[in-house]
């Protein structure tokens, strides 16, 4: 029986420093071993045109939580992250029935200074992509070959920075002003990491039959300015940072179906355009047969992944 028309699901827990987003709740804490750390709880929210929706997706945020461990795991020996477990028996001060309604949503993480670029990798020619290449056959002002076609495939996947925006909009920006912003060295690290870790993926989704078109990763460092390496932090490869496309129903020159909201986004266009909703707050309910068939996407990506079912 499906749960759409609960209320969407938040936290109240006694510790410090609550920042809410929109679908996470990010608090401090301290870890095990007595170093600053970061609690970040995935809630069943879910957002659409930078709008939240008043009912979630129950589910949604254990499963992207364990995609992210799965990778996490997968990609440790590449490059440190930020994971130090996903036990809520290790937060401190709170209930048995809060650790009980936090189990597989939470990630327990060291602490970094956030780098303020958003690191993307395009392998597939789609969205805002797809957009400019038409007008211009670049990308971010990479120039991409002659006559590809909507969603085909970018045989040598292209680094195109971002700017991480605190309100509003991130903007496409180039190499070179990442580097004005971060460092050249830095940025070197971040573009080489960002590429080999989404090859990687990409090469093992295909094996699974999920085409991983584009994400994008958030990089730390530490803030004791110990060492310039940077660390993973945030999500990663999951379909809310990521297009996940179904390798049995591609076909490039068309939009492609996914794993992800985009069940969500077409639904709300069709309200749109129907006069029925102005894409500001107050998001509108979603029925029971879209959340449906979303939370079933996201739970049919976490299986073909890790070849196990996903118990909510």
């Amino acid at each position: 029986m499906t749960t759409a028309a609960q209320p969407v699901m938040t936290t109240n827990l006694p510790l410090p420093n609550k920042r809410t987003g929109k679908v996470r709740e990010i608090y401090d804490m301290t870890l095990p071993d007595g170093s600053p750390g970061l609690l970040i709880v995935a809630t069943d929210r879910v957002s659409a045109f930078d709008v939240v929706m008043l009912n979630g997706l129950p589910g949604k945020g254990i499963v992207l939580t364990q995609i992210s461990n799965f990778w996490f795991d997968k990609f440790s020996d590449l490059l440190p992250n930020h994971l130090v477990s996903s036990d809520p028996a290790l937060i401190p001060g709170i209930s048995d029935d809060q650790r009980d309604a936090l189990a597989g949503r939470v990630m327990i993480c060291r602490k970094y200074n956030v780098v303020p670029i958003e690191c993307i990798v395009r392998g597939y020619l789609a969205g805002s992509g797809w957009k400019e290449y038409q007008k211009s056959q670049t990308v971010c002002g990479i120039e991409l070959p002659a006559n590809m076609t909507q969603c085909a495939k970018i045989e040598t996947p292209i680094f195109t920075p971002s700017t991480k925006a605190d309100t509003g909009h991130d903007e496409n920006i180039s190499f070179a002003q990442a580097c004005d912003i971060v460092g050249e060295e830095l940025m070197n690290k971040l573009r080489d990491f960002s590429i080999k870790i989404y090859s990687e993926g990409r090469a093992y989704a295909e094996q699974k039959g999920i085409i991983l078109a584009d994400t994008k990763f958030e990089f730390g460092l530490p803030a004791d300015g110990s060492s310039t390496e940077p660390v993973l932090i945030d999500e990663i490869l999951t379909p809310d940072s990521s297009r996940f496309w179904p390798a049995d129903e591609y076909e490039s020159g068309r939009d492609q179906n996914s794993f992800d909201k985009q069940i969500v986004r077409n639904h709300l266009q069709e309200r749109v355009d129907a006069g029925q909703w102005d894409k500001t707050p107050p998001g509108p309910t979603l029925p029971d047969q879209i959340v449906d068939k979303t939370i079933n996407r996201y739970k049919e990506a976490y299986q073909l992944l890790t070849d196990s079912p996903i118990n909510l």
